[in-house]
């Protein structure tokens, strides 16, 4: 039985950044994997190849045919990137180049950069182009 809080997932990566941002903000491990599945806007993040999801804390409703409100976003910021090979393991058929010619999602981990809370509702900017959006859709 594990006494760590911390869930463990092959999927996920965290940086110290962002477990020092969580702690701040009292945002959970899974309440930043939420915002990651089900996002509310994808922007681009602000490092190369970087993606910026937003979930709003919590929904104010408003009056029929007014648009819905939010008093609080949460963003986090990530990356996709290659799982690293396990060093117990052998070089897989086919020579060292093996990984890099056979590259897929399935190679990948979402690398969790920063999480943060936005007071308000924030500007919106460029979005992210679709075939990316679909891409970390079908990691999911």
């Amino acid at each position: 039985m594990l006494k760590s809080k911390q869930i463990f997932s092959d999927k996920y990566e965290w940086t110290n950044h962002a477990r020092l941002k969580m702690r701040r903000y009292g945002l959970s491990e899974q309440r930043v994997k939420r915002v990651i599945r089900a996002p509310f806007r994808y922007e681009e993040g602000v490092l190369e190849k970087a993606i910026a999801v937003m979930q709003p804390n919590k929904i104010i409703k408003t009056e029929k045919g007014k648009p819905v409100e939010w008093k609080e976003e949460i963003w986090v910021m990530y990356k996709l990137v290659q799982k690293r090979a396990n060093s117990k393991s052998h070089p897989p058929a086919g020579g060292p180049n093996y990984k890099l010619k056979n590259f897929s999602l399935s190679d990948k981990k979402i690398r969790v950069i920063t999480a943060w809370r936005y007071p308000g509702i924030s500007p919106k900017r460029d979005p992210i182009p679709v075939e990316i959006i679909r891409e970390v859709q079908n990691l999911l």
